[in-house]
């Protein structure tokens, strides 16, 4: 890519806002892209918004705060990108009154951005900036115009549908749920056996009444009261939707024994080599020595001695 082209793709979208199709999470762990395909993906993804939180989600809007083109790739920051930069003036390093240069301190990690890295073979090509644009379609809209736009082209077809009609389908997150039927004017929190539940209440006589309960992040059951009386429930899943694993954290999360962590070991003991009481108890500690009384005078110190 031309020095020209470089600059132009920079000024063409830094500072842009626009509207995410895709779970960005936060810190470090950005998102890849090359070939249309979109990683980490799946349960990895999963994993990884458990583990760091999303940054942004679909259908949210997304400011792109910096661009970077490397060998390879062409990297775009989200809502500050992983670190805060540092300021032009931050970059500069004064000599203190004993000589001693002054210099600014290490960049801060931003817990809020994100990044996606637009890769590609060996080099980036001569590129415009609508090839960019729809290069980097999968997780970043540069088209909707409004945030239901942008999250309706990011949910199933059947998802899409309900939403526009207002409707509810066992199966649906409470995302999908908000963005049907809003927030709703009452909601109670019960319990059924061990399993806690909320059950979001729409409407109010003489009109219909729906009841849906939620389990976690999930629609499990919608209850229907017409204003006839008649009651109508569905209960069995309607649209699959992957949820996120909320034990992620713990599964991912290393249990590693710090490096100077105390030991009753020998140096070059193995853990098979410490020898153990035969009936697998722990032995008692040693007893304390008698309480001697304490010497009241130099010549009781010295006799104390032998």
């Amino acid at each position: 890519m031309s020095k020209q082209t470089r600059l132009e793709i920079i000024r063409d979208f830094e500072t842009q806002l626009v509207y995410s199709r895709a779970a960005f999470p936060m810190g470090t762990k950005g998102l890849k892209l090359k070939g249309g395909a979109v990683s980490p993906s799946g349960e990895e993804l999963q994993q990884a918004l458990a583990l760091w939180g999303p940054a942004v989600k679909p259908g949210d809007p997304a400011h792109i705060s910096f661009v970077q083109i490397k060998d390879d790739h062409i990297r775009f920051e989200i809502n500050g990108g992983p670190v805060h930069r540092r300021k032009w003036y931050q970059h500069i390093t004064v000599a203190g009154a004993n000589g001693a240069p002054v210099t600014p301190t290490e960049p801060q990690a931003n817990p809020h951005g994100s990044f996606v890295d637009l890769c590609f073979d060996r080099y980036v090509p001569e590129l415009t900036a609508k090839q960019v644009r729809d290069l980097l379609l999968p997780v970043l809209d540069f088209k909707a115009r409004n945030k239901e736009e942008a999250y309706l082209d990011t949910v199933p077809p059947k998802v899409k549908e309900a939403i526009r009609k207002h409707e509810v389908l066992v199966g649906m997150n409470v995302e999908m749920l908000v963005h049907s039927r809003g927030r709703p004017p009452k909601k109670v929190r019960e319990k059924d056996g061990e399993i806690d539940y909320e059950e979001w209440i729409y409407g109010e006589p003489p009109q219909d009444v729906d009841f849906v309960r939620i389990v976690g992040d999930e629609v499990v059951r919608v209850e229907t009261m017409k204003v006839g009386g008649e009651k109508v429930v569905r209960a069995e899943k309607e649209v699959e939707v992957q949820q996120p694993d909320k034990e992620a954290k713990k599964e991912k999360e290393p249990q590693e024994r710090p490096a100077n962590a105390p030991s009753l070991r020998r140096p070059g003991e193995d853990a098979g080599e410490v020898p153990k009481p035969a009936d697998g108890a722990s032995p008692a500690p040693p007893a304390p020595p008698p309480d001697l009384p304490a010497p009241s005078g130099p010549g009781e110190i010295v006799a104390s001695r032998h």
